[in-house]
């Protein structure tokens, strides 16, 4: 099986024709030179956003704070995605339903705001909750992961917790975080989000 992600796009939709890279902004044509300038001004607008995090009001949180992050570079930044994915031969949630996984990602979000700050294991288990019904969802055609974990970031905050699920000095985290979102293994998320949080 492959790890590589697999798209339904037969109108090309997301993908240019010719050299097979996502249609940007920049006009960019080499895949090396997409994602190295990808990478820069996505990273810029996080730190941006450590500075100055997108308050959470809900699932569609998810669509602001990608329209942050991608807004340089995607014409489609922030919308939610027309294509089908599929990884390791398990498909995300089909695009027809995003309406009743976006309601219950909000269910989710109340539950979690309901807790004492004080929990931090029943925290971290919530926040697993929330992480793998989104990554699920996967809304996005490009950028999952990153809005990912900027919005559990962002929810992890409203406790007054500081939580980084992608630290430079740390690659078993990262590591951690994938095998945790690609098998759906909510114990595991929950173990390494309440190890992160401070």
């Amino acid at each position: 099986m492959s790890d590589a992600y697999k798209y339904i796009d037969l109108d090309y939709t997301y993908i240019d024709k010719e050299t097979g890279l996502l249609h940007n902004l920049l006009d960019i044509k080499d895949e090396e030179t997409l994602l190295f300038i990808e990478s820069g001004i996505v990273s810029k607008r996080l730190q941006e956003l450590y500075e100055e995090p997108i308050e959470i009001k809900g699932a569609e949180s998810l669509f602001t704070i990608h329209k942050y992050l991608f807004q340089d570079i995607y014409a489609w930044a922030g919308e939610k995605r027309r294509v089908e994915i599929s990884k390791e031969g398990k498909q995300f949630f089909p695009i027809d339903y995003f309406e009743n996984a976006l309601k219950y990602i909000d269910v989710l979000i109340l539950e979690y705001r309901e807790l004492p700050k004080e929990e931090k294991l029943i925290l971290a288990q919530k926040l697993a909750e929330i992480l793998d019904v989104v990554n699920e969802l996967h809304p996005f055609r490009e950028g999952n992961g990153r809005v990912q974990r900027e919005f559990l970031r962002s929810l992890a905050l409203e406790k007054d917790l500081i939580l980084n699920l992608n630290p430079l000095n740390d690659l078993s985290v990262y590591q951690q975080y994938m095998k945790g979102t690609i098998n759906a293994d909510v114990d595991l998320l929950s173990k390494l989000i309440f190890r992160l949080i401070k």
